[in-house]
């Protein structure tokens, strides 16, 4: 299978041309040729069937055969919120890991105990997209530019909303609060944790504390934690 990322393309038009990078990777790397078939998928739930009408290292034509809606759409949304990690290759291993589970939204965010202060987001989204081509995902996660946390924590969500931390106190778990099918942000810290009046702020707002477990987790293992853990539970 040839996977391809066309992100404008219009579900209703027949006829598509590959971008100058795609049409070159099309016919001088993977040495397509006139009435190959690919697949397409524009990040918003499309995946296409097509055919090649005119092999143009520049300019690939393609022909669409066929397209599928809402292709593999999930039962829930999750918006992850977390702290960019001071080696910033754990933060991609983390966005490649949770793209190809599932995931729908990220946040990245500044908090009083971050190391990094800052995060590329077209390097980050490019690693993102390498992934829903990799795990066959129609629907490309929406990656948001970094802000300050008390500006997330008051930001509007419908749905309901958890902050993990190591602080001492009573805390709930994801198995017995999560509401299923439905909307969850989700809140991971820096490497040194959330401090405790971050943690105050988050429950003014209507954050509830939960826990991933016993161990301490790096922070792009809690992510992925609790990643694969709102996607199990609510497994068809």
């Amino acid at each position: 299978m040839h996977l391809f990322y066309t992100p404008d393309i219009a579900p209703s038009h027949p006829q598509y041309f590959l971008s100058e990078e795609e049409s070159k990777h099309a016919i001088r790397v993977l040495r397509l040729e006139v009435g190959s078939e690919v697949q397409l998928i524009d990040g918003r739930g499309g995946f296409y069937n097509a055919v090649i009408q005119d092999a143009h290292p520049k300019r690939t034509i393609l022909s669409v055969t066929s397209v599928t809606t809402d292709f593999n759409k999930r039962n829930h949304y999750l918006h992850l919120a977390v702290a960019p990690t001071k080696n910033i290759e754990r933060l991609e291993w983390f966005l490649e890991k949770a793209t190809e589970i599932g995931i729908d939204e990220i946040s990245l965010f500044i908090s009083q105990r971050s190391e990094r202060k800052e995060a590329k987001v077209d390097r980050l989204n490019k690693i993102i997209t390498a992934a829903i081509k990799q795990s066959l995902k129609a629907y490309h996660p929406l990656l948001n530019e970094p802000v300050k946390l008390n500006e997330l924590l008051t930001r509007p969500f419908s749905g309901q909303k958890f902050i993990a931390h190591c602080e001492p106190g009573e805390k709930l778990t994801l198995r017995n609060e999560l509401q299923l099918q439905g909307r969850y942000l989700v809140l991971i810290g820096p490497e040194g944790d959330f401090t405790p009046a971050e943690i105050e702020s988050a429950l003014q707002n209507g954050f509830k504390p939960i826990t991933l477990g016993e161990s301490r987790l790096r922070t792009e293992t809690a992510a992925l934690e609790a990643c694969f853990e709102v996607n199990f539970l609510n497994r068809v």
